[in-house]
């Protein structure tokens, strides 16, 4: 709970009565390595805070799994695409560790909003990052070349690099793990 008033603390102030409101509104889970935080079909019913641990989303295409990003320890998780209407989501998250998080559902995030003093503007903080990050992505999917996509992926992830697949690191590429090979190989030269 520590590392999660922590992080909220990063984006705003937090009072006595705010943390302890904070640790009534958010409960611990924990996942085992390869289960899964979202299954595509489902609705995301909660924002999550990964205390410990690492996780990737994904989606199914005709093609096979297609990872689209990753979230470590001091970081929120969600499919707000499903949360906020609270519809399916076509996304699946999965720990690729032993992962240990804190979630909200979205009406405790309501009254998280309404009662934490700066909640309202923790949120709005929060989802600027989350928007950038996705029209950033979603801009170098379509216009780099994948030795481009890998070098963001070393410079987003500088701290993880080590603790993922090849083969996810490879589709979040946007490559097969035998191309990625290559352009490590590349950019091993280079330097």
């Amino acid at each position: 709970m520590e590392s999660l008033l922590n992080t909220i603390q990063s984006y705003v102030p937090l009072s006595v009565a705010d943390k302890e409101l904070i640790s009534r509104l958010f409960h611990k889970k924990i996942f085992k390595k390869g289960e899964h935080l979202l299954q595509a079909g489902n609705i995301c019913r909660y924002i999550i805070f990964i205390e410990t641990g690492l996780v990737r989303y994904y989606i199914n295409n005709e093609s096979g799994e297609q990872t689209n990003y990753f979230n470590k320890e001091g970081e929120f998780v969600c499919d707000y695409i499903s949360f906020l209407p609270q519809s399916p989501s076509n996304v699946n998250i999965q720990a690729l560790e032993d992962t240990t998080i804190y979630v909200i559902s979205n009406n405790d995030m309501q009254q998280f909003y309404k009662d934490v003093e700066h909640g309202e503007r923790f949120g709005r903080l929060a989802i600027e990052q989350v928007f950038i990050s996705i029209i950033s992505q979603i801009t170098s999917l379509y216009t780099d070349p994948p030795d481009v996509r890998y070098s963001k992926f070393i410079s987003n992830f500088p701290d993880i690099g080590q603790r993922i697949p090849q083969y996810y690191i490879a589709s979040y590429v946007g490559v097969k793990p035998q191309s990625l090979s290559r352009i490590r190989k590349r950019m091993v030269g280079k330097h």
